[in-house]
């Protein structure tokens, strides 16, 4: 020992012994910086930090309806920053920020000689470089580890940002709780504002956070965050930033938060967003980085435009809500008044099949329960919860069993607005309630009979060969082998003689429907449909001219665009353009068009279908929702026992579908009074319209009326809007029935 001490009083020795010291930490930070004790960002990732970014989802209005994110994170830069809001983070945080390259040696010092006492000794790049590539680390040797390598990663982003950025990358990185990430997400959610819009205690409750923003939640702790935000305010005072009558205001005045949670089914269109986030997926797959990586939705911060209108959204969000309210009571007093589907052999199938689909069976199955003790228990265990009704959640208490049949019971629906011309689509409403229903009802998969609104297409085939809309159509019982299968169509009112195209497609009329098919054959209809925008496999059989495919609400809305477009065939166009988080485009999107026949068989057959909705149509009703002026056009449907209500429609701006029924077709109407398009359907295309057409900002002209043909004469020859004339021998008919949609069964 003595001859250590004697060593060690030797001033050489002494050197030596610093210079060791001295190039051991230098060692030990070049190891670091070359990743011995774990890979440091390269310079790409410091130039492209690679914290998760949210992507944000934009209307046509410029309206952000949503965002898609692991963390929902979007960034700001410095001069979209209030000004004191830099300042109380620098006083509070780091107050030789302008005079350090990273890292504060005087600081770190205190720190270590006050056990943290007086504050930490991290710099705000050092902070940023915690925010931005390490987890938490869980014991005392990682946490060294992990500071060696702030220290080099702080010294690297210095030299790489100026002070101002590396400012604005760190209130990006921050996580403030209750799911946001950044100070852009922060403001919106606390208080429903921008960054730069925040007032001084705003930003020095958010500076306040920083320390634990757990503990400093000023949801749940008001009075210790307001406390903290006082900290702030008075070293923004004591630093000239505010005056003592400013601070004295301020320091006790409690948080007035605007809080507006997000969360990524939360904003307009969820079922849309759902539906895009799929198309999103496979556009990343296919389209990659400079670097050759794929792109990620949730976490590359895109910049997404939809043609997406916000305020036809509402409304059409609005109708739907309103008509589905009202509409429910009327289907479920079926059940009150005797129905019981679900005691049915097929409807406890359904039940027990959708029982086996949820956690709870997979749980009981993992405790080694039978599949007929399961569903005992599903049958007898019942739970305090709360249940979605129109009026808001209710309390009760039921069985799973019966919380899965009252779900089940609900009448759902799929609308969609698309501007014809364009085929930009305005609206998308999927389902009643997002957070109940997370089916869509709108998107080219989902596939539903549509009954009589494909009859427009067999009557379009016919006007584009040469028959007149004035023609005389039998309507009389009709008989058609096919393949050596006959077919003989019923009708649901009385009819018989003739009467001109307008007229049959008015009253529904099955039969004239079907003498058009028995004239040009399945093979022509099945044609003339896929060419029209129909990629779902059509059953060429003779009843498809009376709507016995299953098809999507998506592809007739592209359909029923060739009549109100001159002919051409408008795709449902959604995407206008994707940009990167800098603002680059990365990809711009354009309507798929394709003209299917010239304006003059377009013009016949929208001058054919302003029958439904004339007196005496199907669709009849429609003006007491849409009172004005303008030319509309349309086709209810109704499919087998009243399984699908339907109605599309148009005027010269704007193409609207609406289906309404339930998921499982065994719950239907039982009666065609209640579930026919006229009437379960119809009333809520009728509604958004009258909304859209009332509001003076979206330009719609209330008196506009369709394209004029090329051969002009035409207006002036086809037949009369109310023409019900029986044009050769045979009953009128009952016409008294024609209210309803003629159900399109009986195949």
């Amino acid at each position: 020992m003595n001859k250590l001490i004697q060593w060690l009083t030797e001033p050489k020795n002494l050197w030596k012994l610093f210079g060791g010291f001295v190039a051991s930490i230098v060692l030990f930070f070049l190891l670091v910086r070359i990743g011995i004790f774990g890979t440091l960002p390269s310079f790409d990732e410091l130039e492209n930090p690679t914290a998760n970014l949210a992507s944000e989802i934009y209307s046509a209005d410029s309206v952000l309806i949503g965002k898609y994110f692991v963390d929902n994170r979007s960034n700001a830069t410095y001069d979209q920053l209030p000004s004191y809001l830099p300042k109380a983070l620098i006083a509070n945080e780091d107050e030789r920020f302008y005079d350090h390259s990273g890292i504060d040696f005087l600081g770190t010092l205190r720190a270590v000689l006050t056990l943290g006492k007086s504050g930490g000794g991290s710099t705000i790049t050092q902070q940023l470089a915690k925010n931005m590539f390490h987890n938490r680390a869980h014991n005392i040797v990682q946490r060294i580890m992990q500071k060696a390598q702030e220290y080099v990663i702080s010294i690297m982003l210095e030299r790489r940002y100026t002070k101002e950025e590396i400012i604005a990358m760190y209130f990006n990185t921050f996580d403030f709780v209750n799911n946001a990430v950044g100070i852009e997400s922060a403001s919106r959610i606390y208080f429903n504002k921008k960054p730069k819009d925040l007032s001084v205690e705003e930003a020095a409750m958010f500076v306040g956070m920083l320390q634990n923003p757990a503990y400093y939640n000023p949801r749940r702790f008001e009075k210790r965050t307001r406390e903290r935000r006082a900290t702030v305010l008075r070293k923004l005072m004591e630093q000239g930033v505010i005056t003592d009558a400013k601070f004295n205001e301020l320091k006790d005045k409690p948080i007035q938060l605007d809080f507006h949670p997000e969360t990524a089914n939360d904003g307009l269109a969820p079922y849309f967003r759902m539906v895009l986030a799929e198309d999103l997926k496979k556009w990343a797959k296919e389209n990659k980085k400079q670097n050759g990586e794929s792109y990620n939705i949730y976490t590359d911060g895109l910049k997404i435009y939809t043609t997406i209108d916000t305020r036809l959204q509402k409304y059409a969000e609005a109708a739907a809500t309103e008509h589905l309210s009202r509409y429910q009571g009327i289907f479920n007093a079926q059940f009150t008044a005797g129905w019981k589907p679900w005691e049915t052999p097929a409807g406890k199938k359904i039940l027990e099949t959708a029982c086996k689909y949820t956690d709870r069976w997979a749980a009981l199955k993992e405790q080694g329960l039978s599949s007929d003790d399961i569903l005992k228990n599903f049958k007898t265990d019942k739970h305090h919860m709360k249940v979605f009704t129109y009026k808001g959640l209710k309390d009760t208490s039921l069985t799973p069993y019966d919380s899965i049949k009252y779900y089940k019971s609900f009448l759902q629906i799929g609308m969609m607005a698309v501007e014809p011309y364009t085929g930009y689509v305005r609206a998308w409403v999927g389902g009643p309630n997002f957070e109940y229903f997370k089916f869509d009802h709108c998107n080219v998969n989902t596939k539903r009979q549509v009954g009589s609104t494909f009859k427009p297409v067999q009557y379009a085939l016919a006007v584009d060969n040469g028959w007149s809309p004035c023609m005389a159509i039998p309507t009389g019982p009709i008989t058609i082998t096919y393949q050596g299968q006959v077919w003989q169509p019923k009708n649901s009112g009385r009819f018989g003689g003739a009467y001109p195209m307008k007229t049959c497609l008015a009253h529904s009329i099955n039969t004239a429907a079907a003498y058009m098919m028995k004239n040009f054959g399945p093979e022509a209809l099945v044609d003339l449909s896929h060419k029209m925008g129909i990629t779902s496999n059509i059953p060429t059989v003779p009843s498809i001219c009376l709507g016995a495919g299953e098809i999507s609400l998506y592809e007739m809305m592209t359909v029923y665009s060739t009549f109100c477009n001159a002919g051409i065939s408008t795709k449902p166009q959604y995407l206008m353009r994707i940009e990167d988080k800098d603002g680059n485009i990365i990809q711009n999107f354009t309507t798929e068009m394709k003209e299917v026949f010239n304006d003059n068989t377009a013009f016949k057959m929208c001058e054919i279908m302003k029958g439904p909705v004339s007196p005496g149509g199907t669709a009849a009703s429609l003006r007491a929702y849409f009172k004005y002026p303008t030319d509309v056009a349309g086709k209810t449907g109704t499919t087998n026992k009243n399984t699908d209500a339907w109605f599309i429609g148009f005027t010269p701006q704007l193409l609207s579908g609406v289906w309404v029924g339930c998921d499982d077709p065994l719950l239907r109407f039982l009666y065609t009074s209640t579930g026919q398009g006229g009437h379960a359907a119809m009333p809520v295309w009728g509604m958004f319209m009258q909304k859209v057409y009332s509001d003076n900002k979206l330009a719609f002209n209330q008196n506009a009326k369709f394209f004029t043909p090329s051969d002009s004469s035409l207006s002036k020859n086809l037949c009369n809007d109310n023409d019900a004339t029986l044009i050769s021998g045979g009953n009128v008919g009952n016409f008294n029935q024609s209210d309803e949609d003629a159900p399109d069964s009986e195949y």
